[in-house]
Parts: C-alpha cells; sequence; structure tokens
C-alpha cells in the first residue's frame, strides 16, 4: 500500500483556492496556480507579500506555525496532501533548500546520509552510492570526494547551500522547492546553482522563491507574481517580463514599484 501512495506523487502542483491566515491576519488569499513538472518555477514580489509562505504550503511546513489556518484544495501528482497522509512521505518527496545554508553540525558524508538513514537505509555500500549520486547531481564530487568525512561547517557558504541541495536530493524527491537559495551567496556561487537548476530540472520540478528578477529570467520557464498575498500573474516569464498584462506586474519589474 505504502509503495501504491508514494507513486501517487506527481511532479506537478496544482493547488486551488488557496487562502492562508496567521491568526486574524489574511496572508494568502483565494491562489489557484498549475505548476508543471520538470520546469522552473519562480516566485517573485516585494518582501511580504506570501510568496514564501505560499511555498511552504507544498510540503506543509507552516504546519509548524502556530495559529495558522489553511483552506483550499493542495495536490501533488494526484495527492491530497491536506488530507490523510503520512507528512514525512510528503517531504520526501517534496525536498527543501532554505535561504541560509544549514548543513548539520557532522560530516558532508553524514549530512547527505542523514535521510536516508531516517528511511531506514543502513547498509555502508547503498550508502556510499547514495552520498556519491547525490553530490554528483550537485556537481561537487570532484570538489568533495576527498573531505568526505570532514565537518561540512568547513566549507564556503557557496559550498555548503550546494551541499544541502545535495542533501535535500539524497532523498530522491519528486519536486524541490527553494526559498531564496542564493539571496546570501556570491555571485559566482550564484551562478553555480543556477547551472545546477538548470541540469536538475531534467529530472525534478523546482520551485523558488527570488528577489532577483534577473535571476528569474535566467533560470525560470513560469514566474508568478505576488502582491499582498495576492497571485496578480502567472505565466512564461519571458512573456511576464516582455509584456506583462497586469500594470502593477509592469511596475514591479520596471522598478517604479510603490
Amino acid at each position: 500500500m505504502k509503495k501504491k501512495v508514494e507513486n501517487a506523487y506527481g511532479q506537478n502542483v496544482s493547488v486551488k483556492n488557496a487562502n492562508l491566515w496567521y491568526g486574524d491576519f489574511q496572508a494568502l488569499k483565494n491562489i489557484s496556480v498549475e505548476i508543471p513538472e520538470k520546469q522552473v518555477t519562480a516566485f517573485i514580489g516585494p518582501s511580504g507579500c506570501g510568496k514564501s509562505t505560499f511555498l511552504k504550503c507544498f510540503n506543509r511546513m507552516n504546519d509548524l506555525v502556530s495559529g495558522c489556518k489553511i483552506e483550499g484544495d493542495f495536490r501533488i501528482g494526484e495527492i491530497d496532501i491536506y488530507g490523510k497522509i503520512d507528512v514525512n512521505e510528503l517531504r520526501k518527496n517534496v525536498g527543501m533548500v532554505f535561504q541560509k545554508p544549514n548543513p548539520f553540525p557532522m560530516s558532508v558524508y553524514d549530512n547527505i546520509a542523514y535521510g536516508p538513514r531516517t528511511f531506514g537505509i543502513t547498509k555502508r555500500s547503498k550508502l556510499d552510492e547514495i552520498v556519491e549520486t547525490s553530490l554528483r547531481q550537485a556537481a561537487m564530487w570532484d570538489e568533495l570526494k576527498d573531505r568526505l568525512h570532514k565537518s561540512a561547517l568547513g566549507l564556503s557558504g557557496g559550498q555548503q547551500q550546494r551541499l544541502c541541495i545535495a542533501r535535500s536530493l539524497a532523498a530522491k524527491p519528486k519536486i524541490l522547492l527553494m526559498d531564496e537559495p542564493t539571496s546570501a551567496l556570491d555571485p559566482i556561487s550564484t551562478g553555480k546553482i543556477e547551472e545546477l537548476m538548470e541540469e536538475l530540472k531534467k529530472e525534478i520540478t523546482i520551485v523558488i522563491v527570488t528577489h532577483n528578477m534577473q535571476q528569474a529570467t535566467r533560470i525560470a520557464d513560469k514566474t508568478a507574481f505576488f502582491l499582498l498575498g495576492e497571485l496578480i500573474e502567472y505565466g512564461d516569464t519571458d512573456d511576464i517580463f516582455t509584456s506583462p498584462k497586469d500594470e502593477r506586474t509592469e511596475r514591479y519589474i520596471t522598478g517604479r514599484f510603490g
């Protein structure tokens, strides 16, 4: 039965009539969106507009916030993710990378093996294979193959963030959520992560929150513009940036907002 449920997790996200409140404050207002599989979809908009809050709905991270109430239909593939599901199974299929690199205070190897071990994989040869595969997917194997048993905290910020991506990939997610993953990084590290996203989308769906509109134009196939908890406009990135339909979108992307 478990296998059947796991297979039902697709790589597309479908949301209908999403509303979210933190106490009395409504942070998301009636959002409906279809996010396609194996593409990069970017969420843009000013600070506090709801884009990170919306992103965290996809793996139920908002469950951890007291006083948070969510309405609407959220589906990943066939699965109603706010129905009776195993949340750990959901988070295995929907990985997340945060704004600041957050490696565990342990070795590079143990960072990546951590997830598979919690899912019951203990055989050393299997863990070795997962660690190597994940680091190769994150384009880090050559950099780190001789440092596997050294602390992850000794890596540079950019390396730490790519390690966190590799750690997410070790669970073999169908979807990867990235909440401003390059905002704390230098341009070279940012470029490496953008190249990585381009490669990863051949196999998984990526949804990224970014304040950097140039980044959205470089990497995203689809872009969604949020404002004050509403989804103002959503479509192909080229269309959003060259011929937006809503005046508010145009004002934001041309820097005339507010």
